[in-house]
């Protein structure tokens, strides 16, 4: 084999090593590029609403997917770093990635269900939010507007309120003593409190 043949053969060689290298940086290329995508479960085999559209169990959710569920139906979308929970009646819009999930909530309750190491979040329109800690597994449990807010005073306030900080009680006992007092003379206006004859 003469040089030329050798420089020819050692050519072909380096431009063959070269297109199976672009062909599999090509691959992870398409692999990394591909779109996220959750799965959804729809309660008791009836549609929700996804984009305007009426979808069924099994359908394919693509982040940044328009969800709203209808009186009555509850969904649950499966993701491969958690899911979301969806209560009926509820609109939301559901952005995910790997590392993150976000919910904007509209209206209605949603559960983010996060993996350890990922973010779970809950933004309301109003401009608060909640999020998780991805150092470990987290669950936000957020509606729009609040509901089922119950608050409830410490018990070192449970007497107070009322007349001058008394209780309800004691106010209450307060004013019926005084309407006893200054109705008496309404209700016998011509007893006389003396025991004196006039």
């Amino acid at each position: 084999m003469n040089i030329r043949t050798k420089s020819i053969a050692r050519f072909v060689a380096l431009l063959l090593a070269c297109a199976v290298a672009q062909v599999y940086s090509g691959m992870a290329l398409a692999q990394t590029a591909q779109p996220a995508v959750g799965s959804l479960s729809v309660q008791g085999g009836k549609a929700i609403s996804v984009n305007g559209a009426s979808t069924i169990t099994g359908a394919t959710i693509f982040s940044g997917a328009s969800i709203e569920t209808p009186a009555g139906v509850g969904s649950t979308v499966n993701l491969g770093n958690g899911s979301v929970d969806i209560e009926p009646g509820t609109k939301l819009s559901l952005e995910f990635q790997d590392g993150l999930i976000k919910v904007t909530l509209i209206q209605g309750c949603a559960t983010v269900h996060a993996n350890a190491g990922t973010t779970g979040e809950i933004d309301r329109p109003q401009g608060t939010s909640e999020k998780t800690d991805p150092k470990a597994q987290g669950v936000l449990h957020v509606c729009n507007p609040e509901v089922g807010a119950v608050r409830t005073a410490p018990a070192s306030a449970a007497g107070q309120g009322g007349l001058f900080g008394l209780g309800t009680a004691a106010t209450i006992a307060i004013i019926a003593g005084a309407g006893s007092l200054f109705g008496l003379p309404l209700i016998f206006p011509n007893a006389n409190p003396s025991p004196t004859a006039p």
